[in-house]
């Protein structure tokens, strides 16, 4: 048996290039799909040794499941569930990491119809009573942290929706233990029809954004989203038919279903899940080279990480696509990335929001620094503020109109918020909030999102563009780019600046910084303001918080 996925295309065959796929790519909608019993179980009753899910932590456990295995196991999981009073269109928090039990509570709350709630586990008390009460959360699954279960049961007297909190580890007092009852469950879960079953429309998961600004968000996504991630594994990460495929990310936020679930299974690759304590690049790397990992998806923080060690010492070999999503590569990244495996990473961009929506893909020569063209089944421009189309290389804001139809993976709006939704789909068309512009190739290039962008003396200057020279200089491991409030030129560019070791913050390294920013781009650019930290704030999904940055600078300067 081959891998499912042309059997969701209107046209299934190969593609010619990027222009074919672009414009003959196309799913095919089933009346009512549910991932759990069209793909897991699929391949279970047709395949049932094919392999699904390779996974292993740093105390040298390793289990592999087939897809017979998960399926049953899932099945269990429903079971589980069901007995402790989970029902269709009840709300389920998993806090799991990356533990295996993550892929079993999620396709057994899609066989029930129920709602999926990733979460991290860096949640504390006033995250987790936010989210519980958001969200109406019943039941909050745990991995075994006793600082995060802590908290946990510290949010309870403030949430009150909440009846159950199940952990995956030992026992503990007001917990319930899940293996302990697991064991007992059987591996028999029907597929519920009538008013109970799922349809295409229900929500199927919740993601809460990162929140780079503000509270976060609801992100609701009903049950056809997984056929929108086709684009992101086949024809992105181009993942490989019986291949094993790695992208490092916590279950807690939307790049793990990007990357180690929906997508790869109908393309018809395993999937690794390395359960890591904390990054280490070395062992990561031991990982790949061990287990012969065939398609890898990183940040570029990773592979900034990656390109500093001897990367001769890892037998590579099995490696046939190296992709990269989460924030904006620089070409020093992706330059010193190829120069050591003769690999080419291939960047898309998309948000919790959607699935892929800018990406590189085959038949596309990637440019370094470029997101790459719209992907399949987005109809993206870039815009002016008054809604007109932007001209070649004028920066304006990436929006997808969806007038005409709406794209498959796009959200259809926040989860109970008419307002927020009403602002984001202003005028049919999505607004992502992030700023780009359009080469004479149909290449986009990220600037910034539309509230980071720094206005100095009348100049607008895109952060990223100045993260990007800064990130050449070799002292410079991670650096963030902001503006301070100042009365002569409205702002000024300042840099925050975490150091490689070796280099120690001096004003010496400051002013040599700024003339390397000088002399590689306007010098209206160049960081006035260097401040040295040991680390960048960041959201839960990595991504660094410019906004604390800002609102910490701007709150000192009014204290003066």
């Amino acid at each position: 048996m081959s891998s499912l996925y042309k059997e969701f295309l209107e046209e299934p065959r190969e593609f010619n290039g990027y222009e074919d796929l672009k414009e003959h790519f196309k799913i095919k909608i089933p009346s009512n799909f549910n991932f759990a019993y069209d793909v897991v179980d699929r391949y279970a009753n047709d395949e049932p040794d094919k392999r699904a899910l390779v996974w292993c932590d740093d105390r040298g456990e390793e289990k592999i499941f087939t897809f017979k295995e998960i399926s049953d196991m899932s099945k269990k999981t429903a079971n589980f569930l069901t007995a402790h009073g989970i029902r269709k269109g009840d709300a389920v928090l998993l806090i799991l990491r990356r533990r295996y039990e993550f892929w079993l509570f999620i396709l057994a709350l899609h066989r029930i119809g129920a709602i999926a709630v990733p979460a991290t586990v860096m949640l504390l008390k006033k995250d987790l009573e936010y989210r519980n009460n958001a969200a109406s959360i019943k039941m909050i699954v745990s991995v075994d942290d006793d600082k995060l279960m802590k908290e946990i049961e510290s949010a309870m007297p403030k949430s009150p929706t909440v009846k159950n909190l199940v952990t995956v580890g030992g026992d503990r007092p007001g917990w319930v233990n899940f293996h302990r009852e697991y064991e007992f469950c059987l591996p028999i879960f029907e597929r519920i029809s009538g008013s109970e079953g799922t349809t295409n429309d229900d929500i199927m998961l919740l993601y809460f954004t990162s929140g780079t600004s503000g509270y976060p968000k609801m992100v609701g996504h009903n049950f056809l989203y997984p056929l929108g991630h086709i684009v992101t594994a086949k024809f992105w990460q181009n993942v490989v038919e019986d291949g094993l495929h790695l992208s490092i990310a916590e279950t807690g936020w939307g790049k793990a279903v990007w990357g180690k679930l929906y997508g790869q299974w109908i393309a018809g690759s395993a999937v690794f899940v390395y359960d890591m304590d904390s990054f280490k690049p070395d062992l990561v790397l031991q990982k790949i080279a061990h287990y012969k990992i065939t398609t890898f998806c990183a940040p570029p923080t990773v592979y900034r990480y990656l390109i500093r060690q001897n990367l001769s010492k890892y037998d590579l070999s099995s490696l046939k696509y190296c992709v990269t999503a989460g924030e904006a590569l620089n070409a020093e990244v992706y330059n010193r990335f190829y120069e050591q495996t003769g690999i080419k990473m291939f960047e898309a961009y998309g948000q919790t929001e959607a699935t892929v929506i800018v990406g590189n893909f085959p038949g596309m020569e990637p440019k370094p620094g470029s997101m790459g063209k719209p992907a399949p089944g987005y109809d993206v421009r870039i815009a002016k503020p008054n809604g007109d189309t932007c001209g070649v290389n004028e920066t304006g804001q990436i929006v997808i109109d969806v007038e005409k139809s709406h794209p498959l993976g796009l959200f259809s709006g926040y989860y109970k918020d008419v307002v927020l939704t009403a602002e984001a789909f202003d005028n049919g068309v999505y607004h992502t909030g992030d700023t780009a512009y359009m080469d004479e190739d149909g290449y986009i290039w990220f600037v910034g999102r539309a509230d980071d962008i720094i206005k100095s003396s009348g100049y607008r200057i895109s952060p990223f563009e100045v993260e990007s020279v800064l990130q050449q200089h070799p002292a410079v491991l991670e650096c963030a780019v902001t503006g301070v409030l100042d009365a002569k030129r409205g702002q000024l560019v300042k840099a925050t600046i975490v150091l490689n070791k070796g280099f120690e913050p001096n004003k010496q390294l400051e002013i040599e910084l700024q003339e390397f920013v000088k002399s590689q781009t306007a010098s209206y650019k160049y960081p006035r303001i260097i401040e040295f930290v040991e680390e960048l704030p960041k959201t839960i999904s990595g991504k660094i918080r410019r906004v604390e940055i800002r609102e910490k600078d701007n709150k000192d300067k009014e204290e003066l």
